[in-house]
């Protein structure tokens, strides 16, 4: 690799990381203030546990627009580059949640409040929907064969700065009086990222498009102009979305009721303050940070599968403890439960996640399959996780076995979903087909054979 690949590299492997850190960052603050600020706020009238649910009822509107978006996103994406959408899904969050800041009061406008707070929750779902696949795939395919783990998981890294950013905005504005908070302090974490979005936007406009699918444009693999992605994906590939949607239940559910509902949980039910509770999920953050990259690098030298079957049964086996954990009322358990399940549980399958889902789909429709899989998933998943668990807890009168019972039951239809999917670190992306079975790779032509790694003596 030249001095100026290399530097090509690093600004994509940047691009990648700022913009989808950016757009998270809007995305979990919503989470964050529907858990402690937007039922007081937008719901004053309801109780406190009616105002949770309506908050988290408006929280998932995001996830059953999201696949629309997918669509749209990937339809463009795999038509005309994978840059473009890239600069438009980041307006589109960037704007909407620098509005949700400006939202007047119920006070001031009644019943449009919340009406406004769904719709830009809502232009916040379109805009996630084309970020994710768009970013992993920048990240993947200009990456070499042999570290495509790695920069695949620089787009995951984003997702765990975001949270830090959202999490610690809060802990810095929860410190003022109840009053401040409530009536103009949850607005400037929104507000402030119109600051961030500029930034990001200087840095995703400097990349180029991914040489995969340039090089598929200029080979005319893309089918003629009337070819529509997603018609395609289902109708040749909806296995692989299916799976992709199962791959990514667990890790969904889990990390929605931990950064979302168990904040909301701590507060109400064990009796510690917002601060407490959003310093555990900083710290879970933190501590992603540095196993999504290292995970990276592993699954390149070992393969995805392991990984990511490894993680999703510690999920399943830590679903008790985590509770338990939780409310023993010390912010040490806490920290300890949040870590465990967020950051390694969660994080370390999601490391890989990206790279398996560039993997699994040819490029003519490598944006659509990654996209809509991902976001598919957020209806029957995430989406809804941290209302589930909310009335999962009024319905047991307190009691978390229900929740735990929901994470374990996630966990084990993504075990069987990764024990299906077949290894694919040494795959070639160039591929214009779905990847051949294991016993038939040597009937396929050259460019669609897996990369060969070479053994650690003659790479020596």
């Amino acid at each position: 690799m030249t001095p100026t690949d290399a530097r090509a590299l690093r600004r994509v492997a940047v691009a990648s990381l700022v913009g989808t850190t950016i757009e998270w960052y809007d995305y979990f603050l919503f989470g964050t203030a529907s858990a402690l600020v937007f039922g007081k706020i937008f719901f004053p009238t309801l109780s406190g546990t009616a105002g949770t649910l309506a908050s988290f009822a408006i929280l998932s509107v995001a996830f059953f627009v999201r696949p629309l978006g997918a669509m749209v996103f990937g339809h463009f994406g795999d038509r005309i580059g994978r840059k473009t959408l890239l600069v438009v899904s980041l307006l589109l969050t960037g704007s909407s949640t620098f509005l949700i800041g400006l939202v007047p009061s119920p006070e001031t406008i009644g019943a449009a409040a919340p009406v406004l707070l769904v719709v830009l929750r809502m232009m916040q779902g379109l805009g996630v929907s084309g970020e994710w696949g768009g970013a992993v795939l920048l990240a993947v395919e200009h990456a070499p064969p042999r570290k495509r783990g790695f920069y695949g998981s620089f787009p995951q890294v984003g997702l765990a700065l975001g949270l830090l950013l959202a999490t610690g905005a809060f802990a810095l504005v929860g410190l003022l009086p109840e009053q401040d908070l409530l009536s103009w302090g949850w607005r400037v974490p929104f507000l402030a990222s119109a600051v961030l979005l500029v930034v990001a936007l200087w840095v995703r406009l400097r990349v180029a498009e991914t040489p995969v699918f340039a090089e598929a444009r200029e080979r005319a693999e893309r089918s003629a102009e009337h070819r529509i992605p997603v018609v395609e994906l289902l109708r040749d590939h909806w296995r692989r979305v299916v799976q992709g949607v199962a791959l990514r239940l667990a890790g969904d559910v889990q990390g929605y009721i931990v950064t979302t509902f168990t904040v909301s949980y701590i507060v109400n039910q064990v009796g510690g303050t917002s601060t407490w509770a959003t310093l555990a999920v900083s710290v879970a953050a933190a501590a992603s940070v540095v196993l999504i990259p290292t995970f990276g690098i592993v699954s390149d030298r070992v393969g995805r599968k392991g990984i990511y079957l490894v993680g999703t049964a510690l999920g399943i086996v830590l679903a008790f403890p985590f509770f338990a954990l939780i409310d023993t009322g010390s912010l040490a358990g806490t920290i300890a439960a949040v870590v465990l399940m967020y950051a390694v549980a969660g994080m370390v399958p999601y490391a890989v996640q990206g790279t398996i889902y560039a993997e699994m789909f040819p490029t003519t429709v490598r944006y659509s399959g990654t996209s809509l899989s991902y976001n598919l998933e957020g209806i029957v998943g995430g989406g809804i996780a941290p209302f589930v668990a909310a009335a999962l807890l009024a319905w047991s009168g307190g009691a978390t076995w229900p929740i735990s019972l929901y994470m374990m039951s996630a966990g084990l239809i993504t075990v069987v979903a990764a024990a299906l999917t077949r290894e694919s670190f040494r795959s070639d992306l160039r591929r214009t087909a779905a990847p051949p079975p294991a016993d038939a790779v040597a009937t396929v032509p050259d460019h669609e054979q897996p990369v060969r790694t070479a053994s650690p003596r003659t790479a020596r």
